[in-house]
């Protein structure tokens, strides 16, 4: 008897419904019902919970194979978390590029590096452009952060082909506007995300392999 099935028969014994299980162990009904019908398996924490409400042990509940499974599910999933922590950091990261001295300020012959609190020597539209950019990938750092302690992968994908498609348009016009060090550090970033976000896709194309 497979996983799936164990934990349908033990929750109809002892009268419970989906929702009511999923309330016990503190997930949702979806994760009950996906369970339920074989497309997945709880984590550890949950496999902990369902073994200790129904007095059964975890060799019980599932077979050998069954427990390989779910260690190599709970690997990649741990792999993802933080590679997506990883992401969302570099993006917040971005908070150095207000305060470090990176901007040129021509000033009596010579050429001093400001913060981006202290540089004016740009036009109004050029200075909103700067702040915008810096804020909006701090903001996309954050939801990084957040969607993926949550695990939302569909939206935490769209946030970080948006933060990638920011950081390259970034570059582009710090070097248009001739400002080196920026560039050049941005430039960094943006091999940096590129180099995770590599292989991210390269995991999930090994996983799709070897199901």
């Amino acid at each position: 008897m497979e996983f799936n099935e164990k934990l349908q028969q033990l929750r109809k014994k002892n009268n419970l419904t989906q929702e009511q299980l999923a309330e016990q162990l503190f997930v949702s009904r979806t994760a009950v019902s996906k369970w339920e019908s074989g497309k997945g398996y709880p984590n550890i924490e949950s496999l902990k919970s369902i073994s200790k409400l129904f007095s059964v042990s975890i060799d019980d509940l599932l077979s050998g194979d069954e427990l390989i499974s779910l260690a190599e599910c709970e690997n990649r999933s741990n792999i993802k978390k933080v590679y997506g922590l990883m992401g969302g950091i570099i993006d917040v990261m971005a908070a150095a590029f207000i305060f470090l001295p990176l901007y040129g300020k021509p000033e009596g012959g010579h050429i001093y590096h400001v913060n981006l609190l202290s540089f004016t020597d740009t036009t109004k539209i050029n200075l909103w452009i700067y702040w915008g950019i810096f804020c909006f990938l701090i903001v996309l750092g954050i939801m990084r952060l957040i969607l993926t302690h949550y695990d939302k992968e569909a939206w935490l994908s769209r946030v970080t082909n948006g933060s990638v498609a920011l950081s390259a348009a970034a570059i582009c016009f710090f070097a248009a506007a001739r400002e080196p060090y920026v560039t050049v550090l941005m430039f960094l970033f943006f091999i940096w995300k590129i180099t995770l976000l590599y292989y991210i896709m390269n995991r999930k194309q090994h996983q799709a392999k070897t199901l």
